[in-house]
Formats: C-alpha cells, structure tokens, sequence
C-alpha cells in the first residue's frame, strides 16, 4: 500500500463543502520546531487536487493541518461578528505507519469543529 496524507473540508453551517479554503501543512519536530511543508487551496468538493503527501514525502512524525476557517466563513456567509470567533484551525496529528493512508477531514461552523481519521 502506498502511504498518502489526504483532507477535506465540510461546511456544516451551509451543508456543502467548503470550497477555496486554504490549508498549511506543517512537519513539527520533536522540539517543537515547526516547518511549513506546503500552502494549498480546497476545490469545488472540499478536497485538495491530489495528496498531500505521498510515498516518500510522507514520513513518521508529527503534523499540523492549520486551515484558514476565518477567511473562508467571512467570504461566504454574512454579518459575522468581527473579530471572528474561530479564524485558524490547527490540527496536530501523528503518522506512525508512513505506509498507511491518512485522511485528517474538517468537519467545520464559524463556531465550531470536529474531526477524525477518515478513510
């Protein structure tokens, strides 16, 4: 099996997906150092056009989805309060098998979320 870390996002106030959302991935070291691996931007079904990471690239360690919920809430829905309550969500997760595939999705309001490892 090929390892891939892969995302998507749902909007759950407006019951799509959340479409042009950006997302930065992150590698944390064990120190706490964080590098910004790569900036991406969700399509039409809430999902990015291919894997995050994959075969190689994706390694055992520690990760952070961080995606931008602020600026996706405040160009699609109106008269939110400013400053808005949830702006970026970080997610920090850990790869122990780099051969298995990771799904991280969003599940997200302007005032709440949850997530899980999907499929």
């Amino acid at each position: 099996m090929v390892g891939k870390l892969t995302t998507h996002v749902l909007d759950t106030a407006q019951g799509c997906p959340a479409r042009q959302m950006t997302i930065e991935l992150w590698s944390v070291s064990s120190n706490g150092e964080k590098t910004l691996l790569k900036t991406i931007h969700t399509n039409n079904d809430g999902r990015t056009d291919s894997p995050l990471l994959v075969d190689e690239e994706l390694k055992s360690g520690i990760y952070e989805l961080v995606f931008s919920v602020g600026d996706y809430f405040t160009k699609h829905i109106e008269n939110l309060p400013q400053p808005a309550f949830l702006d970026r969500v970080p997610l920090q997760f850990g790869v122990a098998d780099p051969n298995s595939h990771y799904h991280v999705p969003l599940l997200v309001s302007p005032w709440s979320y949850s997530t899980y490892r999907g499929s």
